[in-house]
């Protein structure tokens, strides 16, 4: 069955048009993005398949035991080919939705273009989170960073994937498929993925960031 997706633009759309309900089912995914901007704006995200008043999907900042449908967008060059292949049934086991944007196949081909689709899925806000792996990492994060609103780590170890969630709000992993074992790809991923944003400090901080981004005199 075809899943329905709910992104951050939608909420934005529906809120000109002075709605304050949006109703979704089982059969919708709702990004992150799209959470938060909906508590921005006031407006309720409502299953419609649940008579209750409990909320249809979990509030930001809450961890979540598994993803919960929320979309991951992976991608790889042909050096993290291999790991990509691993990771994306890994992740559906966790209950990520993933969204594979190549490459298909372990051919010679740039890891920028497909850096650039990850990074921009995610800062459209048809993915709350984005993967890539290329063969050692770093080289994707520079790419993934130069998009706006996009936050990539590079990690090599769990303490790192921990970090760059909790004190960063990263939203971009990038990992090394020829330096990273298999087991550990996957507690890296899996730990980045169930690590919340730790706010106060580093929400000032972060806002620090955002203020260069723009282009703004500290």
């Amino acid at each position: 069955m075809t899943k329905k997706l709910l992104s951050e633009q939608t909420v934005v759309d529906a809120a000109r048009r002075g709605e304050k309900i949006i109703q979704v089912d089982r059969e919708t995914i709702v990004t992150i993005a799209a959470r938060d901007r909906a508590k921005q704006l006031g407006i309720k995200l409502i299953d419609k398949n649940v008579e209750s008043n409990s909320p249809s999907v979990p509030p930001t900042g809450v961890a979540q035991k598994s993803g919960a449908g929320e979309v991951i967008a992976i991608g790889s060059d042909h050096g993290g080919f291999a790991l990509k292949e691993v990771l994306k049934p890994y992740l559906q086991t966790l209950g990520y939705q993933v969204v594979d944007l190549g490459t298909y196949t372990d051919e010679s081909c740039d890891y920028p273009d497909y850096a650039y689709a990850v990074a921009r899925t995610v800062s459209l806000g048809k993915a709350s989170k984005g993967i890539m792996i290329d063969a050692v990492g770093t080289a994707s994060a520079i790419v993934a960073n130069k998009l706006r609103g996009i936050r990539a780590a590079c990690c090599c170890d769990e303490f790192s994937a921990r970090s760059s969630r909790e004190h960063n709000d990263a939203n971009v992993l990038t990992l090394g498929g020829r330096i990273l074992g298999t087991e550990l790809a996957k507690s890296i991923t899996k730990i980045w993925l169930e690590t919340n944003f730790g706010g106060g400090r580093h929400k000032r901080r972060l806002e620090k960031i955002s203020d260069i981004e723009k282009g703004l005199q500290l």
